[in-house]
């Protein structure tokens, strides 16, 4: 009967994101918006070290970049690259995460 629940939950979970809503709170754990960020942060780091990747093979162009300035921004763009990514619908790991904490919560509960 606990798969039952979790399912329950899992609908819930995903009507109150459908709908942007911060609740409902899922018992003794965090609440729906807590988790929601907490997925879409674990998001946004692990596109961030795709891009981090990608960027090491690609040069600067001498004319108008390059330098140490850039050296010192290129991670703070990448970084800020991953939280756009993650904002806008990212990969779908932020939401495989939140079912996954979703889930992990009912159980324990």
């Amino acid at each position: 009967m606990a798969s039952l629940d979790a399912s329950q939950a899992l609908g819930q979970a995903s009507l109150a994101l459908s709908q942007s809503q911060t609740t409902p709170n899922m018992g003794k754990g965090q609440s729906m918006a807590a988790m929601k960020k907490s997925a879409t942060d674990f998001e946004a780091v692990f596109v961030s070290q795709m891009f981090s990747q990608m960027f090491d093979g690609v040069s600067t162009d001498g004319m108008f970049g390059g330098g140490h300035g850039e050296e010192m921004f290129r991670s703070v763009l990448i970084d800020e690259y991953g939280k756009q990514v993650a904002k806008h619908g990212g990969l779908g790991i932020g939401d495989a995460v939140l079912r996954t904490m979703i889930a992990t919560q009912e159980n324990a509960g």
